[in-house]
């Protein structure tokens, strides 16, 4: 039935990035979902500017990410995760986007963890400074976006930066959990 879940049978997997963080929601994502499957790290640092900013962007960053990390390895699926910031008028947003894309062509995204940043990192953004070194700064931190994130330092630790992408990972998945629901038909 339309309801079947699929078994991803994906043996190996790789992230477009070697951020602690994002490695580590990859396979936490990946465990009940996929188990057993192997995560391999990718420097895709290239493949994306420092800082992206709105959403078009930092989706496009996330697609970027995976496809690199599925061109640089013999990995079945791969992942690109990657932060941005909206500019709302004074308002800043951290935005979050995931694209997951296996070697047959298949693709599944997700976005969320939108939550409104300290008006003060404004200016730092503006000149073109990367989001995770103004909060390092703000807070006295160091090389926080590959640990707890802003996520983690603005909750008081309630939420980390690997939870929350962890599940938008899952939720990248969703068409491949679910082919029959995400095939275009032929009539389309």
């Amino acid at each position: 039935t339309m309801l079947d879940v699929a078994k991803l049978t994906y043996a190996s997997a790789a992230v477009g990035s070697t951020n602690p963080a994002k490695v580590a929601a990859v396979r936490r994502a990946l465990a009940p979902l996929a188990p057993g499957c192997a995560v391999e790290a990718v420097d895709a640092s290239g493949e994306t500017g420092a800082q992206p900013f709105g959403d078009d962007a930092t989706h496009a960053g996330a697609l970027a990410r995976a496809r690199a990390a599925l061109a640089a390895t013999r990995a079945e699926i791969a992942f690109g995760l990657e932060g941005g910031v909206i500019v709302d008028g004074a308002r800043l947003w951290l935005c979050s986007w995931v694209v997951a894309l296996d070697r047959s062509g298949r693709r599944g995204s997700a976005s969320g963890l939108r939550m409104e940043l300290p008006p003060r990192l404004a200016a730092g953004l503006a000149a073109g400074r990367e989001l995770g070194d103004l909060v390092d700064e703000l807070f006295g931190a160091r090389d926080s976006k590959r640990q707890t994130g802003a996520i983690g330092l603005l909750t008081a630790g309630q939420v980390s930066r690997t939870e929350a992408f962890a599940d938008l990972v899952a939720m990248a998945l969703a068409p491949f959990l679910r082919p029959a629901l995400y095939r275009i038909s032929a009539r389309g």
